[in-house]
């Protein structure tokens, strides 16, 4: 078999209720650019039947590709994993839950053939989500741009298109708390974006909650900037130099008025606003250290259980 000129990136999780129609949308794109290409499924410790839906697809399709982990270990590793074994000329990553249009690759790939290294999808529009979602996402980008120091692009996921050496040098990044989106920003080169309307999810329910979105943004952040930290020092700065104007303020009652403290609210207030920022500062410290013991411990990024579609395929850590 010739060797790919596209390899598309699925990582899946508990999609059973989408796997079909996803694949079957995507082999329709892809066999519309009359060039060879592969689908390859990142099966992330799925629970429900998505591994047995995805081994019957790849025995009636040899594009089709699948990669099983022993666990789950996340959507970003999964992406990671991906682009691992990908062997296009260009790699394309896209949810399998529909809401990033598979029909918006063939814009990315004519923007690639114009000799762009990244197109990234960004969002005009996004449908079917909750006025919170959308408020608390716009806030995020925004706050993830100024607050780093690489130009991440605002409304814009992990859906992607990237040339084969942006890819290698994605693969040689080993770091632990990965953030695919802005690892892509951070490598460089020429990069341009194609817009679309985000539809709604074609089944099942979301695999990233306000819990996990959380969990991503303090990836994102943490990774590219250390202004938290700066942030800590300055909020420290300010707290204290209003406290010795309190404590200012205090002594001059006390040496020249008749005033008497009336109780302990005051200093209860106090109290507990400083034990606040003590933990706010703790909290952000303690996501820096976190992070260094990740990085320590040099596990591997993900362990494979299977592979199905790949030559001489066997079980590894990567």
């Amino acid at each position: 078999m010739s060797k790919a000129r596209y390899s598309i990136v699925v990582p899946v999780f508990n999609e059973e209720e989408v796997i079909g129609e996803s694949y079957k949308r995507l082999k329709e794109v892809m066999d519309s650019t009359k060039e060879p290409y592969e689908i390859i499924f990142i099966n992330d410790g799925s629970r429900d039947s998505t591994y047995e839906i995805l081994n019957t697809i790849s025995e009636t399709n040899a594009q089709v590709k699948i990669i099983d982990f022993s666990r789950n270990f996340g959507h970003q590793v999964a992406i990671s994993a991906g682009m691992d074994y990908a062997s296009g000329s260009a790699v394309v990553v896209i949810d399998a839950d529909l809401q990033d249009p598979p029909e918006v690759i063939l814009r990315m790939i004519e923007k690639w053939k114009e000799g762009f290294d990244v197109v990234y999808g960004k969002r005009l529009k996004r449908n079917g989500e909750t006025i919170f979602k959308k408020i608390t996402a716009r806030l995020y980008y925004r706050i993830l741009k100024s607050m780093t120091n690489v130009d991440i692009p605002t409304d814009v996921g992990d859906f992607r298109l990237i040339d084969r050496k942006v890819c290698e040098v994605m693969k040689s990044l080993t770091e632990k708390s990965r953030y695919v989106r802005g690892l892509i920003s951070w490598v460089g080169f020429k990069q341009t974006s194609v817009e679309y309307e985000r539809e709604e999810r074609f089944a099942g329910e979301t695999k990233y909650p306000l819990v996990k979105m959380i969990g991503l943004a303090a990836d994102g952040i943490t990774s590219f900037s250390y202004k938290p930290l700066k942030l800590a020092s300055y909020l420290g700065f300010i707290v204290s130099f209003f406290s010795f104007l309190f404590l200012l303020y205090v002594a001059y009652e006390k040496l020249f008025t008749n005033k008497t403290v009336q109780g302990w609210a005051s200093l209860i207030a106090v109290c507990v606003l400083m034990n606040g920022v003590m933990f706010i500062l703790l909290g952000i410290m303690g996501e820096y250290i976190g992070r260094i013991f990740e990085e320590s411990k040099n596990r591997p990024l993900y362990i494979v259980k299977n592979e199905l579609g790949f030559k001489n395929a066997s079980s590894e850590d990567k």
